[in-house]
């Protein structure tokens, strides 16, 4: 894959969003934020293939978590830096967006100018090895993931509105939301970390199981409380989304780049499925027992976590299909 993908993701992103504040309608607001959509879509699959090939294997959960910490960082800034931009500019101070975008881009492509990664060439006869991902464990990621979304969507989401309901103030509710971004990106290192040490499958199965009672708490208690409640939730459920990235990358790991968009996309679309389907919840019973009935699916996720690959797993799967692509059509190898 060519590394200035990136760098022209990053620049058709930031050229469109710069132009939003100058939009006539509200319709062509849309068919921008649209198409800038589309360039933030496409620069998230290409990073974490650059993360991955960039990172040494024994590290590469710690690598990949720094990936999404960053990610993470800027989601949690953003809302502060754009408040601050249109109270001194008004709408069309989204051009200065275009000022990072562009600089970022061009001194990412400068880094990367002397680091190419060849997509290795199959041979006909290789493109069924190629294909053979195991899909039972790919289910299992696929299901971990969206769960995981799911939930921390809905609590980021919610939290101003079912907090507003309360009486309480945006100087309080806003900070509590970013308290839920800020220890993600905390618990994205650490989990990370403790990957690379322990195991993936077991970091993941101990984050949904400390997720439990971390739910059950932010709905009982509300008030300054819900700020460790909060970050609880923010460390286990948002924590192990880079492991999950990882995991699909080594199953698919002759096509890192599809398992990277699928899971990343996959992330994305659960969150905008999710959060409408907790509102109904909440409309019909409550917030406090629509965070509580997220408990449910975490549970039905611990189940399905039990069916994701171990550490051993995917090296033999690895060396299977390194062993299967070596091994000339029609031959069979004699064991002595």
């Amino acid at each position: 894959y060519g590394t200035r993908r990136i760098g022209l993701a990053l620049i058709w992103t930031a050229v469109l969003f710069a132009t939003i504040g100058f939009a006539p309608s509200f319709g062509i607001v849309l068919v921008l934020a649209a198409a800038a959509g589309l360039g933030s879509g496409a620069y998230h699959p290409f990073g974490a293939l650059m993360a991955r090939a960039v990172s040494p294997d024994q590290q590469r959960n710690t690598a990949m978590s720094v990936y999404v910490t960053g990610g993470t960082i800027g989601v949690a800034i953003a809302p502060l830096f754009g408040a601050l931009i249109f109270s001194l500019l008004g709408p069309r101070g989204t051009a200065l967006m275009l000022v990072p975008g562009v600089c970022i881009a061009a001194w990412l492509l400068a880094e990367l100018r002397s680091f190419r990664v060849a997509a290795p060439a199959l041979e006909p006869d290789q493109a069924g090895v190629a294909r053979a991902v195991p899909l039972i464990p790919m289910i299992a990621v696929v299901g971990v993931m969206m769960s995981r979304t799911w939930t921390v969507y809905s609590i980021e989401t919610f939290i101003p509105s079912w907090y507003e309901s309360l009486g309480y103030e945006a100087g309080f509710y806003g900070p509590l939301a970013a308290t839920v971004v800020l220890a993600s990106a905390v618990g994205t290192l650490g989990s990370g970390s403790l990957a690379d040490r322990y195991g993936r499958r077991g970091v993941i199965i101990g984050s949904l199981v400390l997720t439990i009672p971390a739910l059950l708490l932010f709905a009982q208690f509300t008030g300054p409380i819900a700020f460790v409640t909060a970050a609880l939730i923010g460390l286990s459920a948002a924590s192990t989304g880079p492991l999950m990235l990882v995991i699909a990358q080594q199953l698919m790991n002759r096509r890192a780049g599809m398992a990277s968009g699928l899971i990343l996309g996959i992330g994305f679309l659960t969150g905008a499925i999710g959060v409408p389907i907790t509102g109904a919840i909440a409309d019909s019973f409550g917030m406090p027992t629509a965070i509580r009935s997220q408990v449910l699916l975490v549970l039905a996720t611990i189940a399905l976590a039990w069916l994701l690959p171990t550490e051993q797993y995917l090296q033999d799967h690895q060396s299977s299909t390194a062993t299967r692509e070596q091994t000339p059509p029609g031959s069979n190898p004699v064991k002595l």
